[in-house]
């Protein structure tokens, strides 16, 4: 691992880029502003190395930014609807930063302050582990709750990326990481063929909030349980596209909860032939297709970063789970301990 300068935050505190690489040559770059995976360099069938996700050239970016670029995002990823929620019977009020409703964390969520930044690498992989304290209060979330986030390169080409968080007073939680891939590494990704591993999704309103049901895909263009080229559907007339304007949804995984990582999606592009999966132990996963991405956004090297020029796959649990009983609970305890694990697989084929 190596560490080097990223830049200053308008107020003047300076961000470090930690760069992991491992035995292949791949490379994975993170800043401890957000907890932000800044680049991943893999190698497509011929051997020809490219940054397949979106970001900036410096952390000024990231800290002026709205997408959320590689982001660590918390406390609570995706949305929840009219920014508010309850728990036994007290009411929480949160800032709406989406129209009416909350979205990943509120104003200033875990992907825009510093994080206490560690290597941990030992006589492993290359690891680094990231340390935040979100008080009581902050962005109207209850109790003082501690996160770790732990990166780890391994010589299998995994992006492992392990969560883990304690609190004082009875919270929500859902922790996630918004990395925008674009496997081919420029052009759309309307080529690249999906699967997801899900046999049901979570229907939302016009504001993106689920409506609490859990429907089936089959027979609807968000069946991707063969491989499936993500731009062979996504203009269907569809309400649930229309709301979304493309994907944006989170699918409702087969097999979670078992402890242990399962494979919930696959990406290949057929052209390079570099393939991603993702493994984890949470429940749901977020599908979006970069469709608020309308070229006015310059990113790494002065790239416009156009509509479908990248997807996100967010392990996550269900949005607005705080208000659906019925969801996985993203209830945290005092005394309890939440952990989750996500793993970004990267090959060829």
């Amino acid at each position: 691992m190596t560490q080097q300068e990223f830049g200053k935050t308008a107020d003047g505190r300076a961000a470090s880029l930690y760069t992991l690489t491992n035995k292949h040559g791949v490379q994975v770059a993170i800043t401890n502003f957000g907890g932000t995976v800044v680049s991943i360099k893999i190698p497509d069938r011929q051997g020809n190395f490219v940054d397949v996700t979106h970001g900036y050239d410096d952390v000024g970016g990231y800290a002026g930014g709205k997408a959320y670029f590689g982001a660590t995002v918390g406390r609570y990823g995706n949305r929840i609807a009219h920014g508010e929620f309850a728990i036994d019977g007290v009411k929480y009020t949160l800032a709406k930063n989406d129209g009416d409703n909350t979205l990943h964390g509120g104003i200033i969520g875990f992907n825009k302050v510093f994080w206490d930044a560690k290597d941990v690498t030992g006589s492993g992989p290359a690891s680094l582990q990231l340390d935040y304290l979100s008080k009581d209060g902050e962005e109207g979330f209850p109790g003082n709750l501690r996160v770790r986030v732990v990166f780890t390169l391994t010589d299998a080409n995994e992006l492992k990326i392990v969560y883990s968080a304690t609190t004082d007073k009875k919270t929500v939680l859902n922790l996630t990481n918004h990395t925008y891939f674009n496997l081919a590494g420029s052009g759309t990704i309307l080529d690249e063929e999906l699967t997801l591993a899900a046999d049901k999704f979570t229907p939302v309103d016009k504001g993106l909030i689920p409506t609490g049901e859990l429907r089936p895909v089959a027979g609807t263009a968000f069946d991707f349980h063969k491989p499936t080229a993500i731009g062979s559907r996504i203009g269907n007339d569809e309400e649930q596209l229309k709301f979304g304007h493309g994907y944006d949804h989170n699918w409702v995984l087969d097999s979670p909860g078992s402890g242990k990582p399962t494979l919930a999606a696959t990406v290949v592009d057929p052209k390079s032939g570099r393939k991603l999966e993702v493994w984890t132990t949470e429940p749901g996963i977020q599908f979006y297709t970069g469709n608020f991405l309308d070229g006015s956004i310059h990113g790494k090297g002065g790239t416009p970063y156009v509509l479908r020029s990248a997807l996100c796959l967010e392990t996550q649990h269900f949005p607005d789970s705080p208000n659906h009983p019925s969801f996985p609970t993203t209830e945290l305890l005092p005394g309890a301990k939440f952990t989750s694990e996500t793993i970004f697989k990267f090959s060829t084929q």
